[in-house]
């Protein structure tokens, strides 16, 4: 019995991050309203009120709803008027999402290192970056792993040289830097309700800001960018980047739970931290007075005996999902041909970190077992 008991236990699968509807079952009472009002097409009431909560929940005086957080990043390049050969300071530790948009937009995309202050855009890297390229169109700084990038030296820096920010907060819905939301720093923000987001919509984006012409011409652009006639007449390049009814009545549901979300994220973080932190070797993602993060997910380094793939191959043996830190941008064979300021601070979190399960479905029993399978190691 106790072998079969132990077998039951490997079978279940720990998640990284995974999706789920909220316990109160919030969405469907609007999803229902989707379908009730035959409002299945891409537009309708659950886009409008969504725009407007999560506008209201950062304090933005404006939102645009879309289909992704690239698509988000993408139009906010646009909004920015970055063309073809712009350059774009970009932090290099990121997602290949927020550095593609870039190349959508035939613009040069320059990389910044990471600190280890924050793991996230160097400003000094950032400073001498302006100094290589003094005509760079904009900025996207990212806000890694739901833990917020300087910004007081970053704002202070793009405000000097006149320069556009955009602010790839996908990661960091719920996190605040100095008690203000992350995404209204800059005059973009970037969200994402990705299925492995906090909270998620399966797919889907919002952009935030305090431009309300800007944001209202996003919405045009992303609605195939249908002037206003009885017929089909389109005078500009559109895009087929708005969110679904449907989707964003799921967001509106899954928005009510964000707080919660955030408290559980907090949750498993301190227990990582409580349990794992003294491991010779062991360094958690940093956390600073003026850092309010979300905790998307516990992300530690391992300058030690034990290695990443040793962590994350014996975590697999147990149906335990972890993952490496993400690869530098500029380490990608695609974006290694465009240039990179700063030291070595971004490879070195790449090759000595791994994110662990963080998932907000997951028990005490759960976290307990991927703690006790990691000491293994040690």
């Amino acid at each position: 019995m106790v072998n079969l008991a132990r077998d039951k236990i490997k079978m279940d699968k720990i998640y990284l991050s995974s999706p789920h509807m909220s316990d109160e079952g919030f969405e469907m009472q609007y999803v229902k309203r989707a379908f009730e009002t035959n409002w299945i097409a891409p537009l309708g009431e659950n886009v409008n009120e969504f725009e407007k909560e999560i506008a209201a929940k950062v304090a933005a005086k404006a939102a645009a709803a879309l289909s992704s957080g690239t698509g988000a990043i993408h139009l906010a390049l646009k909004a920015a008027g970055v063309g073809e050969g712009d350059i774009v300071f970009c932090s290099t530790l990121t997602f290949s999402a927020t550095a593609n948009p870039i190349i959508y937009q035939n613009a040069i995309p320059v990389f910044i290192d990471s600190d280890y202050e924050t793991w996230n855009m160097c400003p000094k890297a950032l400073e001498q970056a302006f100094g290589k390229y003094p005509n760079v169109k904009a900025v996207i700084v990212v806000h890694l792993y739901g833990m917020a990038a300087n910004l007081d030296r970053i704002v202070e820096l793009c405000k000097q040289h006149n320069v556009v920010l955009i602010e790839d907060a996908a990661e960091s819905l719920g996190t605040y830097y100095k008690g203000k939301h992350t995404g209204t720093f800059g005059d973009y923000g970037i969200f994402s309700f990705n299925g492995n987001k906090i909270i998620t919509t399966s797919g889907g984006g919002m952009l935030v800001s305090d431009n309300e012409e800007r944001v209202a011409k996003v919405r045009f652009w992303a609605t195939q960018s249908r002037d206003q006639a009885r017929h089909y007449q389109h005078s500009e390049l559109g895009f087929n980047y708005r969110m679904s009814n449907v989707l964003a009545g799921i967001g509106r549901g899954q928005l009510k739970v964000l707080d919660q979300r955030v408290k559980k994220k907090k949750y498993i973080f301190d227990f990582y931290y409580r349990e794992l932190g003294s491991l010779q070797g062991v360094e958690f993602m940093p956390c600073n007075d003026w850092n309010e993060p979300n905790f998307w997910l516990s992300s530690m380094t391992l300058n030690g005996k034990v290695k990443p793939n040793d962590l994350v191959e014996a975590l697999e043996k147990e149906n335990i999902e972890s993952r490496p830190i993400w690869k530098p941008m500029h380490m990608q064979p695609f974006f290694q041909k465009f240039d990179y300021i700063g030291t070595d601070v971004s490879e070195k979190l790449f090759e000595n970190g791994v994110c662990l399960p963080s998932d907000t479905k997951m028990t005490d029993t759960d976290l307990h077992r991927v703690v006790a399978t990691i000491k293994k190691l040690w």
